[in-house]
């Protein structure tokens, strides 16, 4: 089941996820997360590393989309100069 916790922001804007949940989804020190601000709705997602193999299968999509789109690696290569200017 979810857990329901009640915290507050310091004057700092530090807002302490609780113990029980940090314990419960395995956070440690130093994770970075990304936050996500609507409304008065806020979200962090942790962000994680991806394991080799989900590497792998993404390094495999990207190169089929490549080749389906008819991308070189002289078409990367130009990409990445302009985008390094």
């Amino acid at each position: 089941m979810d857990k329901i916790e009640v915290t507050s922001m310091s004057s700092r804007g530090q807002v302490v996820i609780p113990q029980d949940i940090r314990e419960q989804l395995g956070f440690k020190e130093g994770e970075k997360f990304v936050v996500i601000g609507a409304d008065d709705t806020v979200v962090l997602k942790r962000i994680s590393m991806p394991s080799f193999k989900d590497f792998d299968k993404l390094l495999q999509k990207t190169q089929k989309f490549a080749k389906n789109k008819g991308i070189t690696k002289t078409d990367v290569e130009a990409a990445m100069k302009k985008a390094r200017r």
